[in-house]
C-alpha cells in the first residue's frame, strides 16, 4: 500500500510546482518531504502523525486554486486511502 503514499507524494510535487503562493508551496513541500521519508524508510507514520499531515494539506487545499487545488485533492485522497491500511494503536 506504500504505492498510495508514493502517489500522494508525486501529486504533492506537482502541486508544489504549480502553486502561486509561496506559503502554500512551503506547506506542500514540508509534507512532500515527510512522505518521501516514509516511502523510503522502514518507519511508517502512525494515525496521529498522518492526521497532522493531512490537516496541513487540507489547509493548503483551502488556499490553493486551479491545478494546485486539484493535485492537492488527489494527494489527500491517496493519503487517506493509505491511512486506512495503518493499524490504529
Amino acid at each position: 500500500m506504500t504505492e498510495r503514499l508514493q502517489q500522494a507524494r508525486d501529486d504533492l510535487e506537482a502541486a508544489a510546482k504549480s502553486a502561486d503562493s509561496d506559503d502554500v508551496r512551503a506547506d506542500i513541500r514540508e509534507t512532500t518531504d515527510a512522505f518521501a521519508d516514509y516511502v523510503a524508510s522502514e518507519t511508517k507514520p502512525d494515525h496521529a502523525v498522518l492526521d497532522e499531515r493531512l490537516n496541513a494539506l487540507r489547509q493548503a487545499h483551502e488556499r490553493a486554486d486551479g491545478d494546485t487545488e486539484a493535485k492537492l485533492e488527489s494527494a489527500i485522497e491517496a493519503a487517506e486511502e493509505y491511512r486506512k491500511t495503518i493499524d490504529q494503536v
